[in-house]
């Protein structure tokens, strides 16, 4: 039972960082697979595909290659960039081009930093390009039987899901024990269709 999204959230990302690193590397094996197969019977080749690069603990963090370029191999994918009023603006993968440091570009485009500042820059998509999405890939800390997610708090997948088409599957990755949580419902929320664990791979919600 989560009381409090707070108290939910400190405990179940320390619970995601006390995983030793074998362990999650094995989890994070499984949870590709099955979500790889899970998008081959959903999808056809070429399809877009709005994902996100898992970082720290976060299911799939651990995969070389990482999570999106994965999908690249059969998929057209859309990456969020976090905009000032936390709503995302999406950069298609594999449309960067280097940073010249010059600030004469012929169209608005993304920055995307690296550790040593600005490496690259990519043409913004619009907030409203996850429309044409055909399966949304979610993070998140927890998801109810319902299908309501829990995130970090800031919104902005709530808002961007809002602008899909009906019918596209949005899939959150969690750990094993984070699926079947009671967590409490909010006016914003938009629910997943469906999670994917290490344990039971692709479930249903909802």
């Amino acid at each position: 039972m989560i009381t409090t999204k707070d108290t939910a959230r400190t405990r179940l990302l320390d619970a995601r960082r006390a995983m030793p690193a074998a362990a999650r590397e094995a989890a994070d094996a499984a949870t590709w697979n099955a979500l790889r197969d899970f998008l081959s019977e959903a999808l056809s080749e070429g399809a877009t595909v709005a994902a996100y690069r898992p970082f720290g603990a976060e299911p799939c963090a651990t995969l070389r290659p990482e999570l999106p370029e994965l999908l690249t191999e059969r998929y057209t994918v859309l990456l969020p960039v976090t905009l000032p009023d936390n709503d995302l603006d999406w950069t298609e993968l594999g449309s960067e081009v280097p940073h010249t440091g010059s600030s004469n570009r012929p169209w608005s485009g993304v920055a995307l930093t690296g550790p040593r500042g600005v490496e690259a820059v990519a043409p913004a998509c619009g907030a409203e390009a996850i429309g044409r999405a055909e399966a949304v890939i979610v993070p998140g800390l927890a998801v109810s039987h319902g299908g309501i997610r829990l995130g970090r708090g800031g919104g902005c997948y709530d808002r961007a899901l809002a602008r899909l088409a009906p019918g596209v599957p949005v899939v959150a990755l969690l750990r094993d024990g984070e699926f079947g949580l009671d967590v409490p419902a909010e006016r914003h929320d938009r629910p997943v269709t469906g999670v994917v664990t290490p344990g039971s791979g692709y479930t249903a919600a909802g």
